[in-house]
């Protein structure tokens, strides 16, 4: 079966599509392209990171390194400090009307101020309302094995045992716990789980909403506080993605779910330096104006103490800003709970369909490419699309692997440009080849640009047609020698053949010493009567001025004979399927 070019070109982009898929798919799926792909991550997120109106519904109070300062300046209090004054940091905001409070702080030792310091911050956590303690879940760190009695009930997941059972357990479940000392944890409403695994590349992209520990489901912070504003929330878990209050979270097999972070450390949620917060409750104790003046600022909002100092390492490194607190990683999971809008993760199958059609489309363009310039802006028009693509779908909440499908399109552009290098480059060699000697130059490129019309068949046009030939020929060939004949015609056909291509002719052939020409095919000329007309008082023109010359070489002058008609005619390929001539017929 012979296709046309056309179809053997879409063929050749589709074979090149498919390749360059294949092997963008394979890199992917081994984890080659990861490094990579999680910095266009990080890039995708700082273009488009943005706050959301549940952002100021967030507060942070930060122990900084000015609180470090003050208290050793002030208080003379060196570091660690009493666990008592947190306890001014739990008093102030529960007068403030803080929604839920959360410390991002591991008591998991007893205080070196003694048991008393210890009680004293029980008592503190005892008289507020929803306060969220931290305990850490591992593999290898910890000592308990089991859920202390007197601790927090854990919370409750509808359909946890099939999600289990389905093979959602990978990395989900921790054997060993770092548990607060009894006379923290048993004063908490809650306790929640701290521990978050970075990216194989040491970035935090990711949180778990929960972990299981002694058979017992565990939230993380950010859950924890969502759970106690919204205490009676029902929790339902399923394959890819587990349900709080209605609101779907996208979680892949270790229940892991993606941030979308709002921006830079620091400049998201309004922070507040925890000497600050003391400073305010000591003064209202004392009866004097707090610190902090906007009687507002905690109020319905949910608030998460932390530690940002550098000396204390809780710095983790983030997609956004550089670093961020701990405390910040957990609030932005708090954020994305209360709006709802977590990322998730694009489907493999979606993924390698969308890779499949940006590198089908990079490879037909550039298959279907004429000339050099074209292919480079199929290059400058195609490369950008899986950028592009990846941010819309960002924007969706979606994300979309980016570098998989740049690596396609740029194997498909290259590709297919090889493809053409090797089969256009002969073509194009052939037909130049072919047709020089009797073809114009712009007939030879318009070929170049359609090689389909290099088949059998032709069009109906109208065309202005070219007929000469010697007057007297015959018998001035009879008296010539081979090679003398052979001269005269060379020199006379080369000389008139110029001026019919001169003037955009076609040289359809040589009769002897007749000229076959025309004009207005392959390419349209308005004014090709006009140009026949000129090219045959040229030719006279030009016979005269050879003429003396000519007398001297064969000892007779020579006269053309011209004949001119505008008309309709069949012109195109002509011949057998081996062998044609461009030509014209009627």
């Amino acid at each position: 079966m012979n296709l046309p070019i056309s179809g053997k070109k879409f063929l050749e982009g589709v074979a090149v599509a498919v390749a360059a898929t294949v092997l963008a798919s394979l890199l992917w799926a081994v984890g080659g392209l990861d490094p990579w792909e999680l910095r266009t991550w990080d890039w995708r997120v700082g273009r488009m990171s943005r706050p959301a109106p549940s952002t100021d519904r967030i507060r942070l109070v930060l122990l900084d390194q000015q609180s470090l300062d003050w208290a050793q300046k002030e208080n003379g209090l060196s570091w660690p400090w009493p666990r008592e004054v947190y306890g001014a940091v739990i008093g102030y905001l529960q007068r403030a009307g803080a929604k839920s409070i959360a410390f991002d702080v591991l008591y998991t030792e007893p205080s070196v101020y003694g048991v008393a310091d210890d009680v004293a911050l029980g008592n503190a956590i005892a008289g507020s309302k929803g306060f969220i303690g931290a305990l850490f879940l591992g593999e290898k760190t910890g000592s308990v094995t089991s859920w202390p009695g007197a601790v927090a009930k854990p919370l409750r997941i509808g359909g946890l045992d099939e999600w289990l059972s389905g093979g959602g357990n990978r990395g989900v479940t921790a054997s060993r716990g770092l548990f607060p000392v009894p006379e923290i944890a048993g004063r908490a409403a809650a306790l929640a789980d701290v521990q978050h695994n970075p990216d194989p590349d040491g970035v935090y992209r990711r949180v778990r909403l929960f972990r299981i520990f002694d058979g017992r489901p565990v939230p993380s912070l950010a859950l924890a506080c969502f759970l106690a504003a919204f205490p009676e929330s029902p929790i339902e878990i399923r394959r890819g993605a587990i349900s709080v209050a209605g609101k779907t979270v996208p979680i892949d097999e270790e229940g892991n779910a993606i941030l979308r972070f709002r921006g830079a450390s620091g400049t998201t949620y309004r922070q507040y330096s925890a000497a600050a917060v003391i400073q305010s409750e000591l003064r209202i104790q004392a009866g004097e104006d707090p610190v902090i003046r906007d009687p507002d600022a905690f109020r319905g909002r949910h608030v998460i103490f932390g530690f940002s100092a550098p000396g204390l390492y809780d710095l983790r490194p983030a997609p956004v800003g550089g670093v961020f607190p701990g405390s910040e990683i957990h609030a932005t999971a708090l954020d994305d709970l209360l709006e709802g809008d977590f990322i998730a993760e694009a489907p493999r199958g979606t993924t390698i369909a969308v890779t499949f059609l940006l590198a089908l489309l990079a490879a037909v363009s550039v298959a279907f490419s004429r000339n050099a310039w074209r292919s480079l802006l199929f290059f400058a028009v195609c490369l950008p699309l899986p950028v592009l693509l990846s941010l819309f779908a960002y924007s969706r909440g979606t994300w979309l692997p980016l570098v998989v499908q740049e690596a396609a399109v740029s194997l498909s552009l290259l590709g297919a440009l090889a493809v053409n290098l090797a089969t256009e480059g002969k073509q194009k060699r052939y037909i130049k080849n072919a047709f020089r000697q009797y073809l114009s130059p712009e007939v030879i490129e318009q070929l170049i640009a359609h090689p389909e019309r290099l088949k059998l068949g032709g069009e109906r046009r109208t065309l202005s047609i070219f007929f000469s030939d010697l007057q007297g020929f015959t018998s001035i060939a009879e008296g010539l020698e081979p090679e003398a004949l052979t001269a005269l015609l060379n020199e006379y056909l080369s000389a008139m053949t110029d001026i019919l291509q001169e003037e955009g002719g076609t040289v359809d052939k040589y009769v002897g010493d007749a000229i076959i020409a025309f004009w207005n095919a392959p390419l349209e000329q308005p004014d090709h009567a006009e140009r026949a007309a000129r090219a045959a008082v040229r030719c006279q023109e030009k016979l005269s001025e050879l003429r003396p010359d000519l007398r001297k070489k064969i000892g007779k002058d020579l006269y053309m004979r011209i004949g001119l008609n505008t008309g309709f005619a069949v012109v195109g390929n002509m011949g057998s399927r081996s062998r044609f001539d461009y030509t014209v017929l009627g």
